[in-house]
């Protein structure tokens, strides 16, 4: 296979997966914050300054010996790459957007929106949120920001986009076309600080066993998951199924704090260690909401750091089983050293360890672009794919599950990859089947519930609209997994992500897998 259709390849799976937000996840785990913000800034005047800068921080604090003086005529990135795959230098608006998704808050109006034809499409709007509160509703389109026209072919996606945001306190002015009505209305919005949770999803999946989803591991985390598990244990759960795939990491600190509530008082979660950090221990301190009831945390090849923090704890201690496919492997630690402009540097100061002592950290010694390709490998060499892969030894890294559940490839190919990169199920979902189904109706039938055949003759009808050619044959073989994707779009677009959630895990092979071993 050669690694264009890998990569295609790959890019689907994850679609297929995930769907969430319209947004590919990529290597976003490349991107993890882990341990802590220094308090102190770094005053760097300039660029040459910064990089002094840099290089004096690598000498006091990077995990290993390092000698620096072969690094003063490299750039930052250069830099850095010599060092690890997960240090790394963040411009003052990633670093921001960093801070926003870990600190799991964000000043704007809370919404979420699509640009489906050319228009602002409004999909998602935060209870009680500054916009709630003004009367923005799901479905809404917004023309104008501001003084700024946002709709029409003539703009660029960058023009489109990040002008709804800004500080606390602030007023912007939309202009917004509601589905039904010809006449544009103005909204006087006032911004405000969003609380966002790092829970997904969390409700019974039966009597006894409930399903939590956990997308990162931010300042809140713990706090989210504990009333979470409260909410679950009143609704009568003993068993518990934990969802870390695709969950890139966090917090050290917010992972340790999620495992007091999983583990028994006094048992080690895992410990950090560097050449100038010396060993510190995390420690259970017991008195936890989920001490005692069965527990499956399930990950894959996209679960790392923090995820794999509190899941090798889970496994080395025997508190749980471990579901899915081989974790990404990422067993450095960064603390986040900012600068008076508002970039900063992740530096990878420790190496952490699970109880058992076992670093998970897969080998980087290939380079930077060998490391970001290697879930790729993965998949060519077979160890997603095919279960004999639990018989193979394959490169070290990352936590190996208990029970392996393979990566289901059936109905991925040309023409599906096609859909996929062009974004057309996302825009029939907003653009014609939206309209044709409530949120009332589908919650209803959420265990029965299924597009119809003639839902998906139009959406035939609309691909051809958009000049992509139809392989009546690689359709047929696609069709149940577009069926699938159409269904569960469709109930993230009108119940949010509890409802994709509840969906998509109506089929979910690794859920079903977890609820037989709980029994």
């Amino acid at each position: 296979m050669n690694k264009n259709t890998r990569q295609n390849l790959l890019i689907a799976l994850t679609y297929s997966v995930t769907l969430i937000g319209g947004m590919f996840l990529g290597y976003k785990f490349l991107k993890d914050q882990g341990f802590a913000v220094q308090k102190y800034v770094v005053t760097a005047q300039n660029n040459d300054e910064k990089i002094n800068e840099i290089i004096h921080l690598i000498d006091k604090n990077y995990v290993d010996e390092v000698n620096t003086d072969t690094l003063n005529k490299l750039p930052i990135d250069s830099i850095l790459h010599q060092l690890d795959p997960h240090s790394m230098y963040l411009s003052a608006s990633s670093t921001e957007e960093q801070t926003e998704q870990l600190e799991g808050n964000f000043e704007g109006i809370g919404i979420e929106y699509y640009i489906l034809n050319d228009t602002l499409l409004v999909t998602n709007v935060v209870k009680d949120g500054p916009a709630y509160g003004a009367g923005l509703k799901l479905g809404d389109k917004i023309l104008k920001i501001d003084s700024n026209i946002v709709s029409g072919k003539q703009l660029l996606r960058e023009q489109m986009t990040g002008k709804i945001k800004g500080k606390k306190g602030t007023s912007v002015q939309l202009l917004v076309l509601r589905s039904g009505s010809n006449t544009p209305s103005i909204l006087n919005i006032r911004r405000g600080k969003i609380q966002v949770s790092s829970i997904d999803a969390a409700y019974m999946l039966n009597n006894d066993a409930a399903y939590v989803r956990i997308s990162k591991f931010g300042a809140n985390t713990d706090v989210d998951f504990t009333e979470a598990i409260r909410q679950l244990k009143a609704k009568g759960m003993t068993k518990l199924i934990l969802d870390l795939r695709d969950n890139g990491g966090g917090y050290l600190t917010a992972a340790t704090g999620l495992a007091n509530q999983l583990l028994p008082e006094n048992k080690l979660i895992v410990y950090t260690q560097g050449k100038h950090e010396p060993r510190t221990d995390y420690i259970a301190t017991g008195g936890g909401e989920f001490e005692q009831g069965k527990l499956a945390i399930l990950i894959n090849e996209n679960s790392a750091s923090a995820s794999e923090i509190l899941a090798g704890a889970v496994q080395d201690l025997s508190r749980g089983i471990i579901i899915g496919r081989r974790s990404f492997g990422k067993g450095l630690v960064q603390e986040q050293f900012p600068f008076g402009d508002g970039s900063a540097l992740n530096l990878t100061i420790a190496r952490y360890y699970t109880p058992s002592g076992r670093s998970i950290q897969k080998s980087y010694k290939k380079g930077y672009a060998a490391y970001k390709n290697e879930i790729g490998d993965r998949f060519n060499d077979g160890e997603l794919t095919d279960t004999s892969s639990v018989k193979k030894v394959f490169a070290g890294g990352g936590i190996q599950p208990d029970v392996y559940v393979k990566m289901d490839t059936a109905g991925i190919n040309k023409f599906y990859t096609s859909l996929i990169g062009k974004k057309v199920l996302f825009d029939f979902v907003f653009d014609v089947l939206a309209s044709r189904y409530d949120a009332a109706y589908l919650e209803q039938n959420i265990k029965t519930f299924n597009i119809s055949p003639a839902d998906f003759k139009d959406l035939v009808k609309y691909v051809e609209q958009r000049n992509i050619a139809v392989d009546q044959r690689q359709l047929t073989a696609a069709r149940p997994l577009i069926y699938n994707d159409l269904r569960v779009l469709l109930y993230k677009y009108h119940l949010g992500d509890s409802g994709y959630y509840k969906a998509l895990n109506q089929n979910d092979t690794m859920v079903k897998k977890a609820l037989t071993s709980l029994q």
